[in-house]
């Protein structure tokens, strides 16, 4: 999934890319606001394109910000401006952007833009890469390249406990905390989630409305105010008879208040200790801060999920990060697995109303796997035919929704399946174990 940066300094219009390139099926990489920042940020992220707003505050506008990137970095820019006059076409031109969009745009506008100039720099990489000696290194050094495998980390029971999650890029986590905040929903009980940026909470506007999920934004200078929230939410489930766990989502994106953060993991772990049934992720952007402070912050907590970047190398060596814990299996295996049970993995996608395009992008997201659109939408085919499904339209959507008799199915299919994977294991599958991708 190709990874976009975007460079907008007005909020509104920000927010409205960041929005369609997540439903066009893009990560963003980062956000930024000045030409400054745009080459801070494209030269740490490593985005794979940047759309960038060309008259904007500060010492360097877009199209000198562009020629930076370009030349250093290699990053193809699409430029997205008000300006459409001869004059700044004629600069913009200069910096040989990969397309050029004027506001106001459209999600069809953005998505063939963003394509045509991912495919075009694909193809010159190509033809790059032809032109050089076999086994050449970029500055003739003759060597045979040794590139990493991608694999991909297992947990075990992965929602069944107190988890830390640790990531250095804001875009990874959001697939994270969809499928935690998925499974929690599905387990019923109390679920809270808490967060300073975010994206998640808009698909699970039926959830918050039907109380089923509780959110609460973190704005700065404010983390303390958790302290109390946690203890009433800890208070409410101790005093309930009803049987029941408060599942927690908590997402320190901002670091600074790092005491205040402590003091918030700690409460929790101390109203685990008691026996008060709490489970969930407490989530740290690790990129901002040293590795004393993210040994501090891992302590009582034994099971742990890492997310870097590519070339951030991950160590074992302190006894909070159990490797034990962790199982790490090829990729492929993971391909060969998602594809042979893809029936499987649909059925699970199908408890609320979806289309077929979602459970592609959920696929991807969860497995880092891409199939077919064809495979998914010839299983969906079948299941309505033998009256499993039934379709609604939400807009120009067409989402598929289970029938009572389909719900019946899916749910007998799914138990006959764990039973079986029981049998070959040895084992119970209570759950469907997360997946995350490594390098």
């Amino acid at each position: 999934m190709s990874k976009i940066l975007v460079v907008e300094d007005e909020a509104i219009i920000l927010l409205q890319l960041e929005e369609i390139l997540h439903t066009i099926g893009y990560v963003v990489a980062g956000l930024a606001a000045s030409g400054e920042d745009a080459i801070e940020k494209a030269r740490r992220l490593k985005p794979d394109l940047v759309l960038m707003d060309i008259v904007m505050p500060g010492k360097i506008n877009g199209i000198e910000a562009a020629k930076i990137i370009n030349e250093e970095l290699d990053i193809p820019v699409v430029f997205v401006t008000s300006y459409a006059d001869d004059t700044i076409i004629e600069k913009a031109k200069s910096v040989k952007p990969y397309g050029y969009i004027v506001k106001p745009f459209n999600e069809l506008v953005i998505k063939a833009t963003i394509e045509v100039a991912l495919f075009r720099k694909t193809s010159e990489q190509k033809e790059r890469d032809m032109k050089k000696p076999s086994g050449m290194m970029p500055d003739g050094e003759s060597q045979y390249l040794d590139l990493p495998e991608i694999k991909t980390v297992l947990l075990k029971d992965i929602f069944s406990d107190i988890i830390l999650f640790l990531y250095t890029e804001n875009n990874i986590k959001e697939p994270v905390f969809k499928f935690a905040i998925e499974s929690g929903i599905k387990k019923g009980g109390r679920n809270f989630f808490s967060y300073s940026r975010s994206t998640v909470q808009k698909y699970f506007l039926k959830e918050i409305q039907k109380q089923e999920l509780f959110t609460h934004r973190i704005k700065r200078n404010e983390i303390h105010t958790l302290l109390p929230i946690l203890e009433k939410c800890t208070e409410s489930v101790q005093d309930s008879k009803a049987p029941g766990s408060l599942q927690i989502l908590i997402d320190f994106s901002e670091t600074e208040e790092f005491e205040d953060i402590i003091a918030v993991k700690k409460l929790i772990i101390s109203k685990k200790e008691k026996g008060i049934p709490v489970t969930g992720i407490i989530a740290i952007n690790i990129g901002m801060i040293d590795h004393t402070r993210i040994r501090l912050f891992a302590e009582g907590i034994s099971k742990i999920i890492v997310s870097t970047g590519k070339e951030t190398t991950l160590s074992f060596a302190h006894h909070t990060f159990p490797a034990e814990s962790v199982s790490i299996v090829p990729q492929a295996t993971i391909d060969d697995v998602v594809k042979k049970s893809l029936e499987l993995v649909v059925l699970s996608l199908l408890d609320k109303p979806i289309s077929g395009n979602d459970i592609v992008h959920e696929i991807h997201n969860r497995y880092n796997v891409l199939i077919p659109q064809a495979r998914v939408y010839m299983l969906l085919y079948d299941l309505e035919q033998n009256g499993y499904m039934e379709i609604k339209m939400s807009g120009k959507s067409k989402l598929y929704c289970p029938t009572e008799k389909g719900r019946k199915y899916i749910s007998q299919k799914l138990n006959d399946i764990k039973l079986v994977f029981k049998h070959i294991l040895g084992g119970g599958i209570d759950e469907i174990t997360g997946i995350r991708d490594k390098n």
